[in-house]
């Protein structure tokens, strides 16, 4: 129902206003934490709620406390129940008062900020407080006080959100991490003790006030927000080797740039973290890529002692090994340049199929491979099991689905590798059109290195199933079908 309510109040709006109040949604949050008060805004009702307001955000602050236990979004007020805010809407103009709440049982001290969007009032924005609670406030609060003012006398002619801002308050520090306010000349009026925390790290010293934003090291920053009168955001390297993230909006007055807030946050030990991560993301390719050395390294002399044997089985069983060593270092490969925990399935898949048709395939027993389905990503030490088994599957397939005596010359065999991720299990099947092989289990694999290793690796290592179907052609090619099914979840 509140959902609803809020979604026709919007609707109603035209496009550009909607806009609008979108562009807005991230300075609520500052706008609240400067004010110590919940904050609502409130937009004209629609279809039976025609005449009451309705409530479409409700922000509390970080600063204080709230004074709504429940979020308020959804409900509707009468005119009767938020008068100040009926006027705002009609006369576009700021006012606060206070009223009797029948919910709270208290006396709420509202302020209603009309929102402007060229000359039209397309909500107002409500500061909304409990008289009882209030006291005198101090220094932090009267500075944090006249700036949310400020703030909202460009809001309530329309010159916030900025033009074309892109800048977005929500993703930089808040009010809670520090606060330098600066004339409109740049020169420093207050700061925060957060801020001065911030700043004696940084070496800058405790005595800012009365200093100019060049003086701080925030020369880029603030003249950009100064001569441009748009938001600006960086991180400053401080001297000390600390680093500051800083976001600083000037505060307009008739289109004139009249002063600046600057909100300042030390993320020294955060970019620091990073550059750890980076450089443990480093370590970990290098380790990848190594390994993928070492692992070509073994293959190519096996094949050169391959090559030395007279014995064709004996031949035989290290080609079969430099292919099987061949595709553990395809998982390292893809890994060492990302190395992430889920490796992408369909790369392995690509790259195996490319290394059978280069040893196996030749234009005496053409193969085609056609690879179907969305592989997605699993764990690295699935792939790296997976690209043994898929090897042996597609090497099997090559070598004994088309004898030539059950296949006629020029005619082209077909493997297909069908893949499926639903990322709770992967299932996979090698269907081939040649002379079939039994039904069941992976049957004969005793006699079978390859298909031995495929069925310890899915049932064991991998924890899945393996069975063998026949693919259902005519013979004397029937085909076969290897169908594994592995759970991806713990």
């Amino acid at each position: 129902m509140a959902l609803r309510v809020v979604e026709e109040a919007v609707a109603a709006l035209a496009a550009e206003h909607r806009s609008h109040l979108h562009r807005l949604a991230g300075w609520w949050p500052l706008l609240a934490d400067l004010c110590f008060s919940d904050l609502v805004v409130y937009l004209r009702g629609s279809g039976e709620h025609r005449g009451d307001y309705v409530v479409v955000t409700h922000v509390r602050p970080v600063t204080s406390q709230t004074i709504y236990p429940t979020m308020i979004e959804g409900e509707v007020r009468t005119a009767a129940q938020r008068p100040l805010i009926a006027e705002a809407f009609d006369e576009g103009d700021i006012v606060e008062g206070e009223i009797d709440s029948a919910w709270l049982g208290e006396q709420i001290r509202v302020r209603a900020i009309p929102v402007r969007c060229r000359d039209a009032v397309v909500a107002v924005l409500a500061r909304e407080s409990i008289s009882s609670i209030r006291r005198a406030p101090g220094e932090l609060e009267q500075n944090y006080a006249t700036v949310f003012d400020r703030l909202a006398a460009m809001l309530s002619v329309g010159a916030l959100p900025f033009p074309g801002e892109e800048d977005r308050l929500s993703d930089g520090p808040r009010v809670g991490d520090g606060v330098v306010v600066s004339d409109g000349a740049g020169v420093i009026t207050f700061a925060s003790p957060n801020a001065v925390s911030a700043l004696i790290r940084s070496g800058v010293g405790p005595g800012v006030v009365g200093r100019s934003l060049v003086d701080v090291g925030f020369e880029r920053v603030g003249l950009s927000a100064l001569v441009t009168r748009r938001p600006a955001s960086n991180e400053v390297e401080m001297p000390t080797g600390s680093v500051v993230s800083v976001r600083c909006v000037p505060l307009l007055v008739d289109g004139t740039v009249d002063g600046a807030l600057v909100l300042v946050r030390d993320v020294t030990d955060i970019r620091r973290r990073d550059r750890l991560l980076v450089s443990k993301d480093a370590t970990i390719r290098e380790i990848h890529h190594r390994v993928k050395n070492n692992l070509q390294t073994i293959s190519s002399l096996l094949r050169i002692q391959g090559r030395r044997l007279a014995e064709p089985t004996a031949r035989a069983a290290i080609e079969e090994s430099v292919r099987r060593i061949r595709s553990i270092a395809l998982v390292h490969e893809i890994l060492s340049r990302d190395p992430d925990e889920d490796v992408e399935l369909g790369d392995i898949l690509r790259a195996l199929v490319r290394m059978v048709e280069e040893a196996l395939v030749s234009p005496d027993r053409p193969v085609r491979f056609v690879v179907d389905g969305d592989a997605g990503k699993v764990p690295a030490p699935v792939a790296t099991a997976l690209a043994v088994v898929l090897n042996e599957l597609l090497q099997n397939a090559v070598e004994h689905a088309f004898p030539s005596d059950r296949v006629r010359v020029g005619e082209v065999a077909t493997v297909v590798l069908s893949v499926e991720n639903d990322r709770s299990a992967l299932r996979l099947s090698v269907t081939d059109d040649g002379v079939g092989f039994p039904d069941g289990p992976v049957a004969g694999s005793g006699d079978s290195l390859g298909l031995s290793i495929v069925e310890t690796l899915v049932t064991t290592e991998l924890g899945g199933t393996i069975v063998v179907v026949s693919a259902g052609l005519d013979p004397p090619r029937q085909g076969t079908r290897f169908e594994i099914e592995i759970p991806l979840t713990a």
